[in-house]
């Protein structure tokens, strides 16, 4: 494989369009283990349901953010066992003769279910449901928990986020802490959640992300005064433009910025120091100079719980990067991928600490009169053909189907869900359904789930 098609690989599901590289190695070695044995046994074709829950919600999460869907259909269709992923398998002893020869026609022909992204969930509740023979459904695991695990941690974060700043723009950072394609999806998934726009070129270009950029200190350093740096910056950008104050003396660096760029300079940003104090020093400095619409952008290792402190301060908007995009600030989704039916019978796992519970579910969000959410329920069964999917709107009183189809015999009937389109209705989605869950969603200090889940009776 060239150097393109490495790039291609690392960015599977990410820009598909631009690299139709297979995307089937990005799984674990078991799972081909076990189509060995499955092929050998006869257990490959019988008819099962794998369900992705997860146990519990990182400690103190009121809800989590389903996130990822669009991204893993992508992948999926990309999910293709060449004559290069082959010679691979069978040079390390991986597959025999029987297993190669069946990968290589590997089309997954099932069907799947999904909650809509953007949708909140809870512990516990199918999120995303896999049906087909064991086969083609087991080759699936990873692929789907590595997208949905990652982009989900994402979006509950940037969700959180987003509930601290109420109603002031977050703007994502992140590019630099993380893996260049885990970069774009995270670009994706804190949009999604609500985020305003995203520094990341390559998420602009294929999900439609806005994107922002100010510049960093060394610009400021590569001149021989700041004055000369904004100065540069401002003939090369307009007055609109954001200047970062901070390389030497907040004041100094204010007052420099306002005279390279008058009183309608855009915006100054703030990366360091105590951010509360130098913003309320910042906008009287302003306000003095006649910079009255000058907005102040606050940066620097934020996370939810350093916005929520800044609430009371004369911030406008919030830079944030590190917490958004590493486990400290967006811990897994912590989804499993479980088998729950066999042939039509339920199976479930007993292990003590990671059981699992048996039989295919759907799960509908029930309503009060006034469209408010007030529990999650889980039903055995499938949820019934024809129900309806309508998934931006709570109905007041009623009950919303959260599982829907997205995939029928291999065919994905979301056409919209995987590009830019896609990413605009799931930031949709999420805004509807977020404004309908209880208030205490918006509460970013450490508590209960906001919505209880009902479990019916086991099968």
């Amino acid at each position: 494989m060239g150097p393109r098609g490495v790039v291609g690989a690392h960015l599977a599901g990410v820009v598909p369009t631009l690299f139709r590289v297979s995307t089937a190695l990005l799984t674990d070695h078991y799972e081909l283990t076990m189509l060995r044995a499955a092929l050998r046994s006869g257990a490959a074709d019988r008819h099962v349901v794998f369900e992705v829950f997860t146990r519990s919600l990182p400690p103190g999460r009121r809800f989590g953010v389903f996130a990822g869907s669009g991204r893993l259909l992508a992948a999926l269709a990309e999910f293709r066992f060449g004559p290069a992923e082959i010679s691979a398998l069978r040079a390390t002893g991986t597959v025999d003769d029987v297993t190669a020869d069946w990968l290589g026609d590997y089309r997954f022909h099932g069907d799947i279910h999904a909650f809509a992204e953007g949708e909140p969930f809870f512990a516990g509740t199918p999120v995303l449901v896999v049906e087909g023979t064991f086969a083609q459904a087991v080759l699936l695991e990873t692929l789907v928990l590595s997208v949905l695990n990652h982009d989900s941690a994402i979006a509950a974060a940037a969700a959180r986020m987003v509930a601290a700043a109420a109603g002031r723009p977050c703007l994502e950072m992140g590019s630099r802490r993380t893996h260049e394609a885990a970069a774009v999806a995270a670009a994706r998934a804190a949009y999604l959640a609500g985020f305003t726009a995203s520094s990341n070129l390559e998420a602009a270009r294929t999900f439609a992300v806005p994107s922002v950029g100010t510049s960093a200190h060394a610009f400021t350093l590569a001149h021989a005064s700041e004055a000369d740096a904004f100065a540069a910056q401002v003939a090369s950008l307009g007055v609109d433009t954001t200047l970062l104050v901070d390389t030497y003396d907040v004041p100094a660096g204010i007052a420099a910025a306002v005279a390279a760029a008058g009183p309608g300079l855009g915006a100054i940003r703030i990366d360091s120091g105590d951010l509360a104090a130098q913003a309320t020093a910042g906008r009287a400095q302003l306000d003095a100079l006649g910079a009255t619409g000058t907005r102040i952008i606050a940066t620097g290792d934020l996370d939810e719980h350093a916005i929520s402190r800044l609430a009371s301060s004369p911030v406008d908007g919030y830079g944030v990067g590190t917490s958004l995009v590493t486990g400290s600030g967006a811990p897994t989704a912590g989804f499993v991928y479980k088998l729950v039916e066999v042939d039509g019978a339920p199976v479930a796992k007993r292990s003590v600490g990671k059981n699992s519970r048996g039989g295919r579910k759907r799960v509908v969000r029930r309503h009060d009169p006034t469209g408010r959410a007030v529990a999650d329920v889980i039903l055995p069964g499938a949820t019934a053909p024809g129900a309806d999917h309508d998934t931006l709107a709570p109905v007041a009183g009623a009950d919303r189907e959260l599982l829907r189809p997205v995939v029928i015999d291999g065919r994905n009937i979301e056409d919209g869900l995987t590009g830019p389109a896609g990413t605009r209705r799931a930031r949709e989605h999420h805004a509807a359904a977020f404004a309908a869950l209880p208030p205490s969603a918006r509460d970013v200090r450490f508590g209960q789930p906001c919505l209880p889940v009902v479990q019916t009776a086991r099968h």
